[in-house]
């Protein structure tokens, strides 16, 4: 399904708290959906807004208390004689990051964009929401117009991701910083990948949860997406010929309550709460599918038997870039 307004829907639009905003929402399986694309297929609803609150609390541990990598402070810092710096929130989800932004850099612009209105009506008053549907092949905003683009947790929602980045790159004014956070949809026991274990033939104990990601992989395949993408990203900036100072990292992400180290067990609980909520969050994508209703539950029910009896160490491996876009020359 896909309404019919402005390709860009300003969120101050919907001024009052309550306001009917059902026509920006689908029922599928009985979960509340976006209604712009029938890529993304995880819901729009108060349990999701929930997990991106998770997520976001993650990343935050994970940064040391902080909300991003790379020079954005000095970016966003005010200089005499330029106008008011533009950040822009790509897959803003609930909006966490967007006005925690907002808040630390209150002379900047913060908009954050998604695909469903559910993120808070009171916030900062220099920061807005918008919809927008950003799997297109020209997103619909001006050229070198941002300072800062951040985009997290979204390629699953995306079918071409290397046009996605050469969008972000017109978009950035030259010098403008790039933040790119994927996770891994291949999960991991005691540090080794679900390609190990299928390789060695070793048993990875996790059966459940492994085979309820390696269904979900497949789905997303069958919707065009490249779930290969994460480990790549730091390759496909680069590719796009418009960055330098180009900075990958990987985060190991513990899932349960097995680490020992205070900030991880930290990550850990986090990390386990995320997922215990995207579980039953993902059977609307499996019957879509055509997976029939007790194959779907049986297997949420199998992969949520490891997450709460693991054997093993469950975590997953996120990937982080933030790069620079090159200046122009004379």
């Amino acid at each position: 399904m896909r309404l019919n307004y402005p390709v860009i829907f300003p969120l101050n639009q919907l001024t009052y708290v309550g306001e009917d905003d059902s026509e920006f929402f689908c029922q599928i399986h009985g979960r509340r959906f976006n209604a712009l694309s029938s890529r993304y297929m995880l819901p729009a609803d108060e349990e999701e807004v929930r997990r991106s609150e998770l997520q976001h609390k993650t990343i935050q541990f994970l940064f040391n208390g902080k909300n991003y990598v790379g020079p954005i402070a000095d970016i966003l810092k005010p200089k005499d004689g330029q106008e008011r710096c533009r950040v822009l929130d790509l897959g803003t989800g609930g909006g966490f990051w967007a006005i925690d932004l907002a808040d630390e850099f209150p002379l900047a612009e913060v908009i954050g964009v998604d695909l469903a209105p559910i993120q808070p009506r009171e916030v900062p008053t220099n920061c807005t929401f918008e919809l927008c549907d950003l799997d297109q092949f020209y997103l619909p905003y001006p050229s070198e117009h941002f300072d800062v683009i951040h985009a997290r947790f979204m390629h699953t929602g995306i079918e071409n991701y290397p046009r996605f980045l050469h969008e972000i790159a017109r978009m950035l004014r030259p010098g403008g910083l790039v933040i790119l956070i994927e996770p891994d949809t291949e999960p991991m026991a005691d540090e080794k990948s679900a390609s190990h274990y299928t390789r060695s033939g070793q048993p990875s104990g996790m059966r459940g949860w492994f085979t309820l990601w390696e269904t979900y992989r497949k789905c997303l395949r069958d919707k065009g997406v490249d779930v290969n993408i994460p480990p790549e990203l730091s390759n496909l900036v680069a590719s796009t010929g418009a960055f330098d100072r180009i900075v990958s990292q990987e985060g190991n992400i513990p899932i349960g309550f097995w680490p020992k180290d205070p900030v991880a067990l930290s990550i850990g609980q986090l990390a386990w709460m995320n997922y215990d909520i995207m579980l039953p969050a993902m059977k609307p994508l499996f019957l879509s599918a055509g997976m029939r209703d007790w194959e779907a539950k049986k297997l949420i029910e199998e992969a949520h038997q490891d997450l709460y009896y693991p054997l093993v160490r469950a975590s997953s491996r996120l990937h982080i870039v933030h790069a620079v876009k090159k200046a122009k020359h004379p």
